[in-house]
Parts: structure tokens; sequence; C-alpha cells
């Protein structure tokens, strides 16, 4: 299906393989744990929602260009061309997991087989997202930088960076954390490519490029840690290095990709979309590196609350996982490495020949490092790493070394709603749908009680009295029959 809609030059055929994958999607999430089908629901509800903004923008589109055919449609983002591209940007942020279409994902990760969390949130659909946004921007769209739609998109981006990632910062669970660094990954992504320059656009690329690599691996190392001990609840893990070296070793390897540490794949992309961003907007750029330093924040706290500090009891009997299982471990923590070595090769001969025109030409994309960036990106890094030490001097627990963020006065009660999903659009939609089930019933229930009640009431209230004005004397008999004549002869005085 991903290829199918990769592959397809017809609007309409992207469309076929497009909700093809939602019908999988269901289907991989209900093959999990008992109770999966509410997740699967939620999913399809989400993704679906963004899916019939897609429809509309695709019908939208070929009205205006008057064709399906993708490469034949560049249109402007006049008042209807805005609507269009808003309608098909939308179907792209829900299939690639942004906000408001991600709150599926961290139930699928307690819920769903943990190969399918590799699989597609991870992989797979990160990267149909992030295509389909890309043509959109590159191919369908004249998208420029500075224009309101690339100001917005690159404020998705940034809004979806922060918050999805002050959520993982919390979270006590492995697969969890993940799940919501996923969410807040691909925020980078949108980032890059919102600012519409070439520089963002092929890092936001090549970030997808990266995170199918150093994600897929973080998931296969907690399923390792699943399979091994039982539990992905860090509250009951803990000194699993010892015990499972080489998930460790694979996990430190992809933690550092995501968290950008110098000379692994992720370092080199986020580098790119900083560039762009910080030739935007400073602010883009801060909020960048403010979702760089809660990266690396909460990945400390996972490997150490994990992988050190004193190994739990009960879980003496652990060992490494099986060969099979780390093989691709391997090989992934690998290509985090390799990719970041021949970045300029995949750049060249991947990226910049498929954009064509629209990264320019001339020499590479990120051939030329700009170092004042490198430098805070480090130095970031490093204030992160002080953060840890300090959080885990203070609780002596590297699981609540950053619950100081938690607890902060403004954080705390921010949490505190969005534990009970005040922020969840399908929790809040739910509640709309009751609402409006109530109202509704509301209004059949009234309906119901003036045919049954009030009708039904006022005929038998005038039957009585009916009833009682003719009690069948011959007086009374002859003064209706007087009182009918009279009636009638006024009214046919009146006639004349």
């Amino acid at each position: 299906m991903v290829n199918g809609a990769v592959l397809a030059n017809n609007l309409v055929v992207l469309l076929f393989f497009w909700e093809g994958i939602l019908a999988t999607l269901f289907a991989m999430i209900l093959l999990g744990r008992e109770g999966a089908y509410k997740t699967s629901v939620k999913a399809v509800v989400l993704v679906g929602l963004s899916d019939l903004c897609m429809m509309l923008g695709i019908g939208l589109t070929a009205h205006l260009a008057g064709t399906l055919a993708m490469d034949q449609i560049h249109l402007p983002l006049d008042s209807a061309g805005s609507a269009a591209f808003l309608l098909m940007m939308l179907g792209a942020l829900g299939k690639a997991g942004a906000m408001p279409f991600h709150s599926w994902i961290p139930d699928a990760a307690d819920d769903a087989p943990m190969p399918f969390m590799a699989l597609l949130p991870a992989a797979l659909e990160k990267l149909l997202g992030i295509y389909l946004l890309t043509r959109i921007c590159v191919d369908l769209f004249i998208f420029t930088p500075g224009s309101s739609m690339s100001l917005l998109l690159m404020t998705i981006g940034a809004a979806t960076i922060l918050f999805a990632v002050m959520m993982a910062l919390v979270q006590k669970d492995f697969k969890r954390l993940l799940s919501y660094h996923a969410i807040s990954q691909v925020g980078y992504m949108i980032l890059g490519i919102g600012t519409a320059l070439p520089v963002g656009i092929v890092g936001g690329l090549f970030h997808m490029f990266n995170h199918a690599t150093y994600k897929s691996c973080l998931f296969y190392t907690a399923g390792s840690v699943e399979r091994q001990t039982g539990t992905t609840n860090l509250k009951e893990i803990s000194g699993l290095g010892r015990q499972m070296p080489v998930t460790m070793v694979t996990f430190l390897v992809a933690a550092a990709s995501i968290s950008g540490f110098p000379f692994t794949n992720g370092f080199y992309s986020k580098e790119l979309i900083f560039d762009g961003a910080l030739q935007t907007n400073v602010v883009f750029y801060l909020a960048a590196l403010l979702g760089a330093f809660f990266t690396a924040v909460s990945f400390l706290k996972l490997g150490h609350a994990a992988f050190f500090g004193k190994p739990a009891k009960n879980l003496a009997h652990v060992k490494e996982s099986p060969l099979p299982m780390l093989i691709p471990m391997v090989v992934l923590a690998a290509a985090c490495l390799a990719i970041g070595f021949v970045r300029l090769d995949v750049i060249a001969n991947l990226l910049q020949p498929v954009l064509g025109q629209a990264t320019g030409t001339g020499e590479v994309i990120g051939a030329h490092t700009n170092w004042l960036l490198v430098g805070i990106s480090v130095g970031v890094l490093a204030l992160a790493a002080l953060d840890h030490f300090l959080g885990f001097r203070k609780t002596g627990s590297g699981l609540k070394a950053a619950d100081h963020f938690h607890d902060a006065p403004v954080l705390r009660d921010i949490y505190r709603l969005a534990e009970k999903k005040v922020f969840d659009p399908y929790h809040l939609g739910g509640y709309a749908v009751r609402g409006f089930a109530a109202v509704s019933l509301s209004v059949n229930n009234a309906i119901s009680w003036f045919y049954d009640v009030a009708v039904v009431g006022a005929v038998g209230f005038l039957s009585a009295q009916l009833h009682r004005a003719n009690n069948g004397t011959k007086t009374r008999s002859l003064g209706w029959a007087l009182i009918g004549v009279l009636i009638v002869a006024a009214i046919f005085a009146l006639s004349l």
C-alpha cells in the first residue's frame, strides 16, 4: 500500500492506496492485547478524519487544476488554492502522526504488537506523510519562504516538537516514551519542509530517512527488553546493561542519534533543519533547539533508568535476547553511524536529485558546516547532561531525574490537565459527540412527548368536554340544534 501511494501519479490512485493503509492500521493494532480494539477505533477515527480532509482537498485541487495527474499540477496559493493546500496538508500531517492527529500513537504503544510500532508509526507512516507533504509543498502548489502557509506549517512543526517532547519527558514506560518521541521528531521534518528553503527541505527529508533507522532501532530495543523481562515499566526494570549489553549499546547509539549527538546521522539532519529555521525566524530555531534539549534529557533519563543503576533483584535471571533479535538492532545502530559519515553522498545522490529544481543547483547542501550552530547544539547537549546529573543527585533515581519539570509551578497544572486528556482531540470529540447525542435525545423525547402525551391529552380533554356538553337530554339536544341553525344563518348572512 505504501509503495502504491508513493508511486502513484494520479490523485485518485494515491487516495486508493492511502486508504488501504488505514484498513491495515486498524487490523495490525487489533492483533495486540485484549482491549486493543478501542485503540484501533481511535486510530481509525483520528487518521480517518485527516483522510477525509485529504479527500476534500484532492477534489478541490483537481477542480482547480483541471486534472488528476500530479506532475501537471502547480497551483498558486490564492484563496481557493490555500484551501486546497490546507486540506491536503491535514491529510499528510494525519498520516505522519503530527498534532492534532497524534494521540492514538501512545495508546498503540500500550496495546499494539511491538513490531507494529517499529514498522508503521516509526517508519512507513512517517515516510508516507512526509512524502506527500513534500510533494504538496514542492510540486502541487507554489510554496514560497515566508508566506502565510509556510509560517503556518512551521508553527505546527514547532508545536509538535515541543508539546510531544514535553509529554515524553514525564513518561514512566519505555514504549510510551518512545511513542511520544515518534510524534516529536515528525515536528522537525514538518519544520524543515515548512521553511520552503532548500536546506530546510533537504534537512526534513534527511531527518525522515534517519528517523526510520534510529526510531526503529529504539523500538526494537524496547521489544528486546519487554521480551526478556516481561515489562517495559521503567519502575520495574533497572541495571539491565550488564545482562543485556548488546541491547544497551544499540540503544545508546540510537538514543545519541535521535538526540543529535555529533557524528550520528540525526545530528546532521537536525543541523540542516536548524539552519533553515534560523534563516526564516529565530523563534522557530529556538523552539527546535529547546526540543533538542528536552529530547536529550528524556533519553538520558530512559537510558539511566533501564540500563544503569542497581540491577533489580527480580530480574537477576534476565539474559541477552537471542541472536535473531539482536541482528536488526545492530544493523540499524551501525546505520545510524554509517549514514552520518556518508551523509553528503546520501544528500547528493538520493535527496537533491529527486527534489530537482526545488533545491537549486550547484554544491551539495550540507557540504559546509555552520560551526556556530554546531557549537550551540553541542552546548545544549552538555546542558541536558548537566540537568540530568543534578536531577539524579537530587532524587537519587535516574527515572526521577527529570521530575522537576513535571513539578514546576506552571507546568504542573498543564501536565495535570494533559494527564486527564483535556488536550486529547479524540477525548474532546467524545465529549462533543456525547453532548450532541444528549441534545438529540432531548429533542427526540420532546417530540415523542408532544405526540404521545400532549396531543393525546388535548384530544381526551376536548372529548370529555364535548361529552359533558352533550349529555343526551332532549333540551340539551334542541339547544345545540338551535345554536347550529343560528351559526349557519350567520354564515349565510355574512356571505351575501
